[in-house]
């Protein structure tokens, strides 16, 4: 059962390093998008210019070492690698990696449902922590999936998962939804 187990790990593994290695060639300089830019586009529009290397991937992913998969309407996938480098004084990664790591995928999906004009800032976010990391976890992906989408109001739910699908944490957001 454990070669099975270990032998699915080495497939998704395998999965994700191709997914990434193509969406790293893809993205472009990390900056910052105009106003005009974020406002002309729909949020679905916007990311997928940001994949596509159109736009600039945002730097707070260069920074902590993430960057996006995938984006669909209601759905965003982030990956990245914990290292050292975000190690709090007690030697395991801080809990803001996670924290800002599912931020990005509860926004971003709820992001992806938005009509160009509209915005979002996060009113709230909730995480629990279920098991730390450290610079041996490897790659994990945070994926973020829309519960609802109002006028004002948007919540998503995210979850930070391994290669073996073990889960680190998981979050809920609720995010302001207001005109550019």
């Amino acid at each position: 059962m454990d070669k099975t187990k270990d032998a699915a790990t080495a497939a998704t593994l395998g999965t994700w390093q191709a997914e990434a290695t193509a969406m790293q060639a893809r993205l472009g300089e990390p900056g910052v998008g105009s106003r005009e830019q974020f406002r002309e586009r729909s949020g679905l529009e916007f990311l997928g210019g940001i994949s596509n290397g159109e736009l600039p991937p945002a730097p707070i992913g260069q920074l902590m070492g993430f960057f996006p998969i995938s984006v669909e309407h209601g759905r965003a996938v982030f990956q990245g690698t914990p290292g050292i480098e975000h190690y709090n004084p007690s030697g395991s990664v801080h809990g803001g990696y996670a924290a800002t790591l599912l931020d990005t995928a509860v926004g971003c999906a709820i992001h992806t449902t938005l009509p160009a004009g509209k915005g979002y800032t996060t009113l709230e976010l909730k995480v629990n922590y279920i098991r730390g990391m450290t610079d041996k976890t490897g790659p994990v992906r945070a994926e973020g999936k829309v519960v609802s989408v109002g006028g004002q109001v948007a919540v998503a739910e995210g979850r930070i998962t391994d290669a073996n699908g073990k889960l680190y944490a998981f979050a809920t957001t609720t995010c302001l939804i207001f005109p550019i």
